[in-house]
């Protein structure tokens, strides 16, 4: 049975490495960022804060109230968080997943690793990708062989293409990186964030 991720809790903790939140405030980043692997909203990102503060990947920092709203707590991310941050999004970009929301939601958040481990990771998946196109060709191949007809196959070419398109994209990243063409600073992030949240 392939692996679940937990997409939700791995954007709440991108999100606070930014800088600290109350979940309000990430509820509102997540749809004004069109972030839409992310479902269930805002009852998942309620519950991921949940997980993630029991976790003590996320603290409480302070509260906030604003006029008559209710008082609001303010999260950020601990050192703990931060690794598990760094470690589940290079194991998203370096695995081909089933669920290709999985590569959608570790691209939309890769700005949160430095660009040595994003290089890394990418490095890491293309092999993968490799390998897996490598696989597909030779069992069309074994197929061909046995003489079954074309339209057995289609769902396999599918696939193979799926594959390749996503492979010479991943490379085109990598080209972008390599050459200094893919902006990478840290300022960009934050101040997108503080943009969404405070416009």
């Amino acid at each position: 049975m392939a692996r679940r991720h937990d997409l939700v809790g791995l954007t709440v903790l991108a999100m606070l490495s930014v800088r600290a939140s109350h979940p309000y405030e990430l509820h509102r980043f997540i749809v004004d960022t069109h972030k839409d692997y992310v479902t269930g909203l805002p009852r998942s990102l309620y519950h991921a804060v949940e997980r993630l503060a029991k976790a003590e990947l996320i603290v409480p920092a302070k509260t906030d109230r604003e006029g008559r709203r209710p008082e609001r707590t303010v999260y950020e991310i601990t050192d703990d968080g931060r690794r598990e941050l760094a470690t589940k999004l290079r194991r998203l970009l370096e695995e081909p997943h089933p669920d290709r929301r999985t590569l959608t939601a570790a691209v939309s958040l890769i700005g949160a690793l430095p660009v040595r481990d994003a290089r890394a990771a990418l490095s890491t998946r293309t092999a993968s990708i490799e390998g897996t196109i490598s696989g597909i060709e030779a069992h069309m191949r074994v197929m061909t062989a046995n003489g079954l007809p074309d339209v057995l196959m289609l769902e396999l070419e599918y696939e193979r293409a799926l594959y390749a398109a996503e492979l010479a994209w991943v490379r085109s990243v990598l080209d972008r990186l390599e050459s200094g063409e893919l902006d990478w600073p840290g300022t960009v992030k934050q101040s997108l964030m503080e943009q969404v949240i405070d416009g």
